[in-house]
């Protein structure tokens, strides 16, 4: 190697500036969206739309919140998301969890076709099954319900989910599981004592994709979700969209209060995120 011959993986100083300028731009121009939105929501409603701008709220003030929970019914539709994301979020994770174990650990007639199946229902766009699928909920007299509600998006969850994790069951050596049957583990006990456990980062981001799809879906919620009891956040946002206004305030005081959760998730589970949905990409 000639002295003159940089190292690998060396970078100038102009580089790293130049890298380092770029990242804190691209940030910065991420980053204000949530911060406009949230300065907003402490804003009162004659400073929402004041010209020049105020990038500071002159006073800041807490009265967007607390119409959104006196009269704007936030809290009744923030709970219905709440618990409609959560239980269909782990509903659809464990059922997921166990037809990914199927379809890794066993072969059998049909398995391809299962697997092309729950590809081929993520390329469906939503809208063309709408028809149907209010028909069969009014059927079941499963409109305006939650829980009807909380079975479509279980369906819509499942299918991806089994495909991700059953990449990761695949990425798991065989020896684990058979070395906890040698030691008198039932296929089921190794299952849950031994495979699981090691998944906890696959499973982890799977109930969150599952919970942050359900938590922002509108679609299906406007259609089959009538009521204001019953209704989620995400058509509850619309509500403050009328012919000739919008109210500011309220509407990015509901945004603010809607990442949290989100927020939440991934402050505590950012790392097995990133672990899950890696893990089950590249078969070792």
């Amino acid at each position: 190697m000639s002295g003159h011959e940089a190292p690998l993986g060396y970078e100038s100083p102009l580089s790293r500036a130049f890298k380092a300028v770029f990242l804190t731009l691209w940030l910065l121009v991420t980053i204000f969206p949530l911060y406009w939105i949230a300065i907003t929501s402490f804003k009162r409603p004659g400073e929402v739309l004041s010209f020049p701008l105020d990038y500071w709220p002159r006073h800041f003030s807490l009265d967007s919140y607390t119409e959104l929970f006196d009269k704007a019914r936030f809290g009744t539709y923030f709970v219905n998301s709440l618990l409609v994301a959560t239980v269909a979020g782990t509903v659809a994770t464990a059922a997921a969890t166990l037809s990914a174990y199927v379809l890794a650990r066993f072969r059998f007639r049909g398995r391809g076709t299962l697997l092309m199946a729950a590809l081929v229902t993520q390329m469906i766009p939503a809208f063309i099954a709408l028809g149907p699928l209010y028909l069969l909920m009014t059927n079941l007299r499963l409109v305006d319900n939650r829980f009807g509600l909380m079975l479509v998006y279980i369906a819509l969850c499942v299918p991806f989910c089994t495909v991700m994790l059953r990449g990761f069951f695949e990425n798991v050596p065989d020896s684990l599981e058979e070395a906890a049957m040698i030691d008198g583990c039932s296929r089921t006990g190794a299952l849950f004592r031994v495979l699981l456990p090691v998944m906890k980062p696959g499973i982890t981001a799977a109930f969150i994709f599952n919970f942050v799809t359900c938590w922002n879906e509108l679609f299906l919620s406007v259609t089959l979700m009538n009521s204001d009891d019953n209704k989620t956040v995400p058509p509850a946002l619309s509500g403050f969209i009328s012919s000739f206004d919008i109210d500011w305030s309220l509407m990015s005081a509901a945004a603010v209060l809607t990442i949290l959760p989100t927020m939440v998730l991934f402050a505590f589970a950012g790392t097995h995120i990133v672990r899950g949905l890696t893990a089950g990409a590249v078969k070792e």
